[in-house]
């Protein structure tokens, strides 16, 4: 099990170490921070969220992440669990694929209050007690959290039902397109896994994402590539391969089609790199 848990009381390290933490790094856990009290100003994926009091962000494995700077009267916790924690838990949470696009929960003044102190529960058992503790209770807390988390992201969206079938096929089809991105798979092979003809794929993808799952799917792409030409030293050759795609040139157009820049374009100006 990995499960890290930090909170405003940890001090802060050496400048020279604070400004290496200080880089963008692609996340390899997930990832939850919630403000108690103050602001963060984080930037996820190169575009900038300010999260505020009362409030949580999440970011998901492979998102490039760029932590904030010291804030002034800030009070937070962030905690970090992996994929195999996750396995570990007696159900799953569909809000940790982000099927509405939303990576700040708000909640009312009574979730708050137990969102806070599943938070501080899990930081006594992780860091103030002075006795082992099972895994078995840690992982509780951690899924009483989780479960807080997913009913709050979910609350209150129109025609969303976290029990719905078309947004479990949606799920589904998120987790297809992230587990086979650079494979490629035609939306006739998607649908296929997942059960469905092309015609309802087309109709659940389109409800809950706004834009056919093509577009879906390339918008993805373009995602990670504007990850990897900001944060690696790939050619934009070997990125095309990287990426599933056999004609670099192919991809340039793609590219330059879906954002609005040449890659030469986007690198002389890191900021188009967030296609914004």
């Amino acid at each position: 099990m990995k499960l890290n848990l930090n909170t405003n009381e940890n001090p802060y390290p050496a400048a020279d170490t604070q400004q290496k933490l200080l880089q963008p790094r692609r996340l390899s856990s997930y990832f939850i921070v919630f403000v108690e009290s103050g602001s963060l100003d984080y930037t996820l994926d190169l575009q900038e969220i300010r999260l505020k009091e009362g409030s949580v962000l999440f970011a998901m494995p492979n998102q490039v992440f760029t932590p904030p700077q010291k804030a002034e009267n800030l009070k937070y916790f962030k905690v970090l669990f992996d994929e195999n924690t996750l396995a570990l838990l007696p159900q799953s949470f569909p809000f940790l694929v982000n099927p509405l696009n939303s990576q700040i929960i708000d909640f009312d003044n009574t979730a708050r209050q137990r969102v806070k102190k599943a938070f501080e529960i899990l930081n006594q058992i992780l860091h103030i007690d002075k006795q082992q503790t099972d895994t078995e209770i840690i992982l509780a807390y951690l899924n009483s959290l989780l479960v807080e988390l997913n009913s709050a992201y979910f609350k209150n969206k129109e025609s969303v039902n976290i029990v719905n079938a078309n947004l479990s096929k949606f799920i589904e089809f998120k987790l297809v397109v992230e587990s086979h991105l650079t494979e490629q798979p035609s939306i006739n092979t998607i649908a296929e896994k997942l059960s469905l003809s092309t015609n309802s794929l087309y109709r659940i993808v389109k409800e809950y994402a706004g834009v056919s799952p093509k577009d879906f799917f390339t918008n993805r792409l373009m995602i990670e590539a504007r990850r990897k030409l900001h944060y690696s030293d790939l050619s934009v050759k070997e990125l095309a391969y990287e990426l599933g795609f056999n004609d670099p040139d192919y991809f340039s157009r793609l590219f330059k089609k879906c954002t609005g820049k040449s890659i030469t374009e986007a690198l002389e100006n890191p900021q188009d790199l967030s296609g914004e």
